[in-house]
């Protein structure tokens, strides 16, 4: 199920994951291999993972099965899931039409994420498991600066798109955006790009799947941000291209760890001490200080 140790550098290297993380995981390869309870385990969460690949809004419960796994493992067992399941995320891929380039990007997301864990941690690992099921299941695809994610509305979104008079009901198809980080700027030309693909790529690979609007939820899209940037600042022309997708009156959900890890590294930092070297950061930092909260905002626009 997990290739040898020769071909396994090399398949961790198109998945972006981190050199300093390559030698400990093509090691450790072997107390996986060797143990046939831990065979069992890495079977069984791949079996999971991609029963009824390709169908929108399964959950996988794969952070509880992980948890399984020896402690000698640690949180590698989650990387050896993902590479045991990648012949058949490809394979779909394939299936689907999705180029090589396209899929490459999308699955080197678990690299990102491992990133992400070391920034936090300092050690290697897999911050959040559960995000990458939605990538390994086809569900997900990187397409330019942005992350294209099938869903369906849900009911509040749907409400506000249908009062526009748009022909979306709550449970149509949607395309959820997501932003990636490490993914340098948010501009306006790169989002406008990102759009395109995904219009084209959609078009041709879900051809069944009748796409009538964008939707994202997200701190980034908090209005409160406008006080604090540049009304030419990136972030705010992202906002603009959004209609709000909750009722004025609706009561907002706290969110004020979220723009803290997202843009300082880790949700736990004391918020006293985050620096202040760019706008966003002074932003973010000097709203909490003051006392304020951030919150997740939600949009939707018509593709």
């Amino acid at each position: 199920m997990l290739p040898d140790a020769d071909t396994l550098p090399e398949i961790l290297l198109d998945l972006a994951v981190p050199h300093q993380d390559i030698n400990d995981l093509v090691a450790l390869r072997r107390t996986v291999t060797a143990d046939t309870g831990v065979v069992r385990l890495l079977e069984e969460c791949v079996e999971e993972l991609i029963r009824d690949i390709g169908e929108v809004g399964v959950e996988v419960p794969l952070h509880e099965r992980v948890a399984e796994a020896p402690a000698a493992l640690g949180p590698y067992f989650t990387v050896y899931v993902f590479v045991a399941a990648l012949p058949h995320t490809r394979a779909y891929h394939r299936e689907r039409g999705v180029t090589a380039d396209v899929s490459r990007r999308t699955l080197a997301d678990l690299g990102r994420n491992m990133a992400f864990h070391r920034r936090r941690h300092g050690t290697g690992g897999v911050e959040v498991p559960q995000w990458l099921t939605h990538h390994f299941r086809g569900e997900l695809y990187q397409l330019g600066r942005l992350q294209f994610e099938r869903a369906r509305l849900g009911r509040r979104t749907g409400r506000a798109v249908a009062v526009t008079g748009l022909e979306a009901m709550p449970a149509e198809p949607c395309l959820n955006l997501h932003i990636p980080d490490f993914y340098g700027s948010l501009s306006p030309a790169a989002c406008d790009r990102s759009l395109d693909l995904a219009r084209e790529f959609f078009a041709r690979c879900f051809p069944h799947e009748r796409y009538r609007v964008a939707v994202c939820h997200s701190w980034l899209l908090d209005p409160q941000l406008k006080r604090h940037l540049d009304p030419d600042s990136n972030i705010v022309r992202f906002q603009e291209r959004f209609e709000p997708g909750r009722d004025a009156g609706e009561e907002p959900e706290p969110a004020d760890t979220e723009p803290v890890r997202f843009v300082f590294g880790d949700p736990d930092l004391p918020v006293g001490g985050l620096p202040r070297r760019t706008s966003v950061e002074r932003a973010v930092g000097d709203h909490l200080r003051a006392g304020g909260h951030w919150y997740i905002g939600h949009g939707w626009f018509p593709l």
